[in-house]
């Protein structure tokens, strides 16, 4: 269950509603603006190793900007800032942990085991 703090540090955002007049149909922190343009040239870069041409207009690689942006920003909060949301993907999609028990066969004790001498 999670909490909510009373401290309103925590709740505000700051958010870049658009032009002074006209407001923007979208909410978006500046720090997703800030993520979204790092990401779409890294797309650009990517879509250019493989196919080696540049778009004109990069639909395509600004899609999966937004995409990502979104995805990214779905596990952010005052706890977890971005870029731990993205060291904590980066370092999981290259190697999973050792699992912290090791499978060991299960110890038997006989503690509770009599044995009888049966007389013949």
């Amino acid at each position: 269950m999670r909490l909510r703090t009373d401290d309103d540090i925590y709740r505000a955002r700051l958010v870049y509603l658009g032009p002074p007049g006209y407001t923007l149909p979208i909410h978006l922190s500046y720090a997703q603006y800030g993520v979204f343009v790092l990401l779409v040239p890294l797309f650009m870069f990517l879509h250019w190793l493989v196919t080696f041409q540049v778009e004109v207009f990069p639909a395509w690689e600004i899609a999966l900007a937004m995409v990502t942006t979104s995805l990214i920003f779905r596990y952010v909060d005052p706890d977890r800032p971005a870029r731990v949301v993205i060291r904590t993907a980066l370092t999981d999609w290259r190697r999973t942990r050792e699992p912290a028990v090791e499978q060991r066969d299960p110890r038997l004790v006989a503690a509770r085991i009599r044995v009888r001498e049966e007389l013949v």
